[in-house]
């Protein structure tokens, strides 16, 4: 009951975090369009498809075993299915960013916000492959081996990409310098976010112990 409690605070505050980054990146900061002359309109696909992908579809992925009603193959279908549309976001996403570099000549992966999102971006496409691999290929005693792994490094990389998702807001803050009402609510989003990913890795702890 506690689980399926926090996993509904997790909607919630995933949900929230959406409509904040909507009214930041169409209100405050010209909209979003991957084919704009704009680069701003340009840059900000990254942090919509980058947030969609990694964190709230990976979220939703990481609770898909104890929210989603039915059997356990039903759950894993989607399980790998929302990894997977994240991974196509992050493509996508990650054009958009190098796409803006180019526009404005601006160097690629210089900051400490790209090196955690790469690494993230890399690390959860192997853990996509591997997780696919075992299912497929593993014997059952291989799988339940291997599971308490996959399962630890399922939230580790949420929370790699929680920290990507909040050192690019600090990064962009920095840059733009906003006025007062836009910087709260860049707050309140990466407040959102990370408590999305609190609720997340909380809701997976209780189910494991039958909460």
């Amino acid at each position: 009951m506690r689980s399926y409690t926090t996993s509904v605070l997790a909607h919630l505050f995933g949900i929230l975090a959406i409509i904040l980054l909507l009214v930041w990146l169409l209100h405050y900061r010209e909209g979003i369009e991957y084919d704009s002359d704009n680069p701003l309109r340009v840059f900000n696909v990254h942090p919509l498809l980058m947030f969609l992908g990694f964190i709230f579809f990976a979220g939703q992925a990481i609770m898909a075993y104890h929210t989603v009603p039915g059997e356990w193959q039903t759950q894993r279908l989607i399980h790998v299915t929302l990894h997977l549309i994240a991974i196509v976001l992050g493509i996508v996403g990650i054009c958009a960013v190098f796409r803006f570099h180019d526009m404005v000549n601006l160097e690629d992966v210089y900051s400490l916000h790209s090196w955690i999102g790469i690494a993230t971006f890399c690390l959860f496409g192997v853990q996509w492959l591997l997780g696919l691999a075992f299912m497929f290929r593993g014997s059952r005693a291989e799988r339940a081996g291997v599971a308490p792994w996959h399962i630890a490094g399922g939230r580790a990389l949420l929370y790699m990409a929680i920290c990507a998702a909040l050192t690019g807001l600090m990064e962009r803050f920095t840059m733009l310098k906003p006025h007062q009402s836009e910087s709260r609510l860049i707050n309140f989003l990466g407040l959102a976010i990370l408590v999305f990913g609190i609720f997340v890795d909380i809701t997976v702890s209780l189910a494991h112990f039958g909460s």
